[in-house]
């Protein structure tokens, strides 16, 4: 048996990030790259490790080739290890049939076995979707300190997006005293950031519970939580005032990207002292060349740019040729963007290409209704024709014929 550890992390890694549209028609949403270099899920694996967390459950389903491979056996995160490591857990076939995971509890009950392994006294339940850098163990020492029996990690959210998030209330002493799921009308801006701890021996109980209620959509934001606030369980919320972006709509992927440009934003990934692990794969240097201009962007290795490029997040080996232009833009890795594109207020996919003389997204100060604008995107591979314009807010999975 594994040697009993102190604390586990269970990475729920399994969403199909639907907002996210033809970005995650192939690829599960943790494994969307971000940052020029990296993938989502490199921040929670990040923090864990940066955390003193050393065995890590990931939880798969929707698509997870691709992020099973970028995972491997952990090294990049030091996680190849011989006690502990990281985990992949898909659903499996049990003597009664095979199950999905119905929802985010039910995916803990079906790896309660792999958790009792290890013996923790407390469990992390962690997201896949989420940009931060996080210390979990000043987090685990609040929820020592506080004798709880789950710790919620909250962030205060501005008003106008209160909406969006289950909100908490919260008492002078940091205990939560009611809950708001996504309401029209919030009372509290304190947003859960979906980072939980829990005491173990607690937690195994009320999933067990939870499985057993016909009710119940085993979800622990709907389900679980409440219903151990409902019996007086003690639950604290852990503040947390550092970077923190959901990135589960095309425009919040869009924003935590440029807001590596943004000097006022302090994400910081070069920190030294809190590390961002990612796997890449080897390139060559980024080249610029003396006729391109570029102007407060983010250029990865083995990037070719004879073009203008502003404002900018470009991954490894992007080609943008003479005469094109991008800007407020995100170029996932390969894409090609040819003489006199203009790709502006876009994501474009992984090895797609735009053809000469394309425009593919629009200014919002150019739309007659600005309220109606939106982040353009290219899936991956697509290929969009020659003189070819794609307007704001469209989403392109298939390719699109030109003129010569």
């Amino acid at each position: 048996m594994p040697r009993k550890q102190e604390c586990i992390a269970m990475l729920l890694a399994g969403g199909q990030g639907s907002r996210l549209g033809i970005l995650t028609k192939n690829i599960a949403k943790p494994a969307v790259p971000y940052g020029g270099k990296y993938r989502i899920i490199d921040f929670p694996l990040s923090n864990c490790v940066n955390s003193g967390i050393y065995t890590v459950g990931v939880l798969t389903q929707y698509q997870p080739l691709e992020l099973n491979n970028y995972i491997g056996n952990g090294q990049p995160w030091d996680l190849d290890r011989a006690e502990g490591g990281v985990h992949i857990l898909p659903p499996y076939q049990q003597i009664k049939g095979s199950e999905w995971y119905k929802g985010t509890a039910n995916a803990i009950y079906q790896n309660i076995h792999f958790i009792d392994r290890y013996s923790p006294d407390y469990v992390a339940i962690l997201s896949g979707d989420h940009i931060y850098k996080m210390n979990y163990d000043k987090m685990l020492s609040y929820h020592k300190e506080k004798n709880a029996d789950c710790t919620i990690a909250c962030i205060e959210v501005p008003w106008e997006e209160a909406s969006r998030f289950g909100l908490m209330f919260v008492d002078s002493e940091g205990r939560i005293t009611d809950f708001e799921e996504k309401p029209k009308n919030p009372r509290s801006n304190k947003a859960s950031m979906g980072v939980y701890i829990f005491t173990w021996s607690k937690l195994r109980q009320y999933l067990i519970d939870d499985e057993a209620d016909p009710n119940s959509s085993n979800d622990f934001g709907k389900d679980v939580i409440p219903k151990m606030h409902r019996a007086g369980e003690r639950m604290y919320a852990y503040e947390f005032d550092g970077y923190w972006k959901d990135v589960g709509t095309i425009d919040s992927l869009w924003e935590a990207n440029l807001d590596l440009l943004n000097p006022q934003i302090n994400i910081d990934l070069d920190d030294a002292s809190w590390k961002i692990y990612s796997r890449n794969a080897a390139a060559p240097p980024h080249y610029i060349s003396a006729d391109s201009k570029v102007e407060n962007s983010l250029v990865s290795a083995g990037c070719e740019i004879e073009g203008e490029i502003d404002y900018s997040v470009l991954f490894s080996n992007v080609t943008v040729e003479k005469g094109a232009c991008v800007k407020y833009s995100i170029i996932m890795p390969g894409a090609v963007i040819k003489e006199g594109a203009v790709v502006q207020y876009s994501i474009v996919a992984e090895n797609a290409v735009i053809e000469s003389g394309a425009v593919v997204g629009e200014k919002p100060e150019s739309m007659k209704d600005p309220s109606a604008w939106g982040v353009a995107v290219v899936g991956a591979g697509v290929t969009i024709g020659k003189g070819v314009t794609v307007p704001s807010k469209a989403m392109i999975d298939k390719d699109m014929k030109g003129g010569n």
